[in-house]
């Protein structure tokens, strides 16, 4: 594997500690529901159902929807992989960039209300949060790289497992593991956050996107000359 491949990876890795920040402050901030993890949306969406949660259902629902539309909007932008592409495609930056703007609009309504916001008001961040990961799931996917993924961490640690049930060694699955804890510290850092400093809470997740597209500009080709 090239330096640039093991740049990009790291970078991913980094996009997924943004989708564990982003999900815990979902979770106990923002309605409850998930802002990546649809699978998980779902089921709320049937428990809310037979538990007569309105609340959650319309949170969950939101979350499905943006999280979709957020999807089709960073695979328009990003597009999807293509024989000759670079380590890291252009394209990927523009989505992302899309996607750190998402976060930006939620960030200054977050702080201006210093990380109390009204159940109005956490619907639509949770929204803004649900679409910004949408972009970024599906613009990850540009890089074509199997098993890579900053939301659908749950195909990570099956296929984590079953490599090393198959033999192979720590050094095969090291990207799968980091993806996985670069979650879960994610997840730790955003509840930390959400809990003892509310109001800065967004600041975790520009700082993980904007580190991304600042580090990128690296791996992205010069345009060709006229």
């Amino acid at each position: 594997m090239s330096d640039a491949a093991r740049r990009r990876d790291l970078l991913v890795v980094l996009l997924s500690l943004n989708s564990g920040a982003t999900d815990a402050i979902g979770l106990l901030a923002l309605g409850g529901a998930f802002t990546s993890v649809m699978t998980g949306n779902m089921v709320l969406l049937g428990v809310s159902g037979i538990q007569g949660d309105a609340a959650l259902a319309l949170h969950a629902g939101a979350a499905i929807v943006c999280f979709v539309l957020g999807c089709a909007v960073g695979h328009r932008l990003a597009g999807g992989a293509r024989d000759g592409d670079p380590v890291w495609p252009a394209e990927v930056s523009r989505a992302l960039s899309v996607e750190f703007a998402v976060l930006a609009i939620y960030a200054v309504i977050w702080m201006a209300r210093g990380g109390e916001v009204s159940d109005t008001a956490a619907l639509g961040l949770l929204a803004l949060n649900a679409c910004a990961l949408g972009i970024q799931s599906s613009s990850v996917q540009r890089f074509g790289v199997p098993g890579l993924s900053t939301t659908y961490l749950t195909g990570t640690l099956t296929t984590l497992v079953m490599r090393l049930t198959a033999g192979k060694s720590l050094r095969d699955v090291r990207l799968s593991a980091l993806l996985l804890l670069g979650l879960i510290g994610g997840a730790a850092l955003g509840a930390l956050l959400s809990l003892h400093a509310a109001p800065f809470a967004p600041l975790l997740q520009l700082a993980c996107v904007g580190t991304v597209l600042l580090a990128a500009r690296s791996l992205v080709p010069a345009p060709a000359a006229a």
